[in-house]
């Protein structure tokens, strides 16, 4: 049956032919575009419409109510039928010589166009946007809702046609277009267990932290140091306790062999002694002291071990 007739305004091109994939004329590599086959008489009647190239056509199924849009790229088959890429024929659930309608359209150039791919797969490629573009140079027209194929690598990556503007149909030959990515159709959001993971590593960091800064912050942490220039707490009891017993015991001899000891020993110490009132002097003169100033100096040592007991001195001086 010769489908090739003219259907209402007589201006417009309007066909009815059986689709078979391009495969079938051995022209697979049209399966990355859009460009369909039609055949010779399709050409004269379209030439004496004077429609002008680009020449844009509506594929409909109208007992799917599937509507699509493609270019044209040779006018080699065979009368009343016409050669479809196979992606176009599952879009219109078309199947192998059923029949389509075609009839020529004029569409505006796009502007704007969302896709979304399959497989997050498509996205995991070197620069899909790229690869994108060489693709769609194989396109004539985007009409939303259809779904393309994009071939890389030895595969096929299947993309949706979300939205499209200024039209739902829109023209991509020699324009400018904007292109976005909504998410792929496996795309799974993170799972939420990851929140209680959280939670749980915090405390261990908190505790951490003061066991790490307490041993800092211990104040006065050295040996301790007397003003006096003696030695630590413990050895006062020891060291002065005996002297005043030994001198009222011993004769003067002992004491003044007592009493320089003690004030040698803190005057070459290396440290300051405040309070102190002895002098350097000669060991002649502490041989040729008498009794009465023994006597006297017992009283003095006693006053010497008493803190801060001498007269105030200023270290500016």
């Amino acid at each position: 049956m010769n489908s090739d007739h003219n259907h209402g305004d007589s201006s417009a091109f309007q066909q009815h032919y059986r689709c078979y994939p391009v495969s079938f004329i051995e022209k697979s590599h049209l399966e990355k575009g859009d460009k369909i086959i039609m055949p010779p008489s399709a050409l004269d009647r379209l030439a004496y419409l004077q429609i002008e190239y680009p020449m844009l056509f509506e594929l409909s199924n109208p007992s799917a109510g599937r509507v699509s849009h493609c270019g044209v790229l040779e006018f080699v088959a065979d009368e009343g039928l016409v050669y479809i890429p196979y992606w176009m024929m599952e879009n219109m659930l078309l199947q192998e010589g059923d029949i389509v309608h075609i009839k020529n359209a004029s569409l505006s150039k796009g502007t704007y166009v969302k896709l979304q791919p399959h497989t997050t797969d498509f996205l995991g490629v070197s620069n899909p946007k790229a690869i994108l573009e060489t693709t769609l140079r194989n396109y004539s027209c985007l009409t939303t809702g259809d779904t393309i194929m994009v071939a890389y690598n030895n595969k096929k990556f299947y993309i949706d046609i979300v939205e499209t503007k200024p039209s739902a149909a829109i023209s991509i030959i020699e324009t400018d277009c904007e292109v976005d990515f909504a998410p792929p159709l496996d795309f799974k959001e993170p799972e939420k267990p990851e929140k209680p993971s959280l939670s749980n590593k915090v405390p261990p960091e908190v505790d951490e932290e003061p066991a790490k800064k307490i041993p800092k912050f211990n104040p006065f942490s050295g040996s301790s140091r007397r003003l006096d220039g003696r030695p630590a707490l413990q050895s006062p009891p020891s060291t002065f306790s005996p002297v005043p017993k030994q001198q009222h015991k011993e004769d003067t001899g002992g004491t003044n062999v007592l009493t320089s000891s003690a004030s040698t020993s803190r005057r070459f110490s290396g440290k300051l002694v405040f309070g102190s009132n002895v002098e350097n002097s000669s060991s002649g003169k502490q041989k040729a002291a008498s009794k009465e100033n023994n006597e006297d100096s017992v009283p003095k040592a006693e006053a010497k071990f008493q803190a801060f007991t001498g007269k105030k001195y200023s270290l500016k001086d």
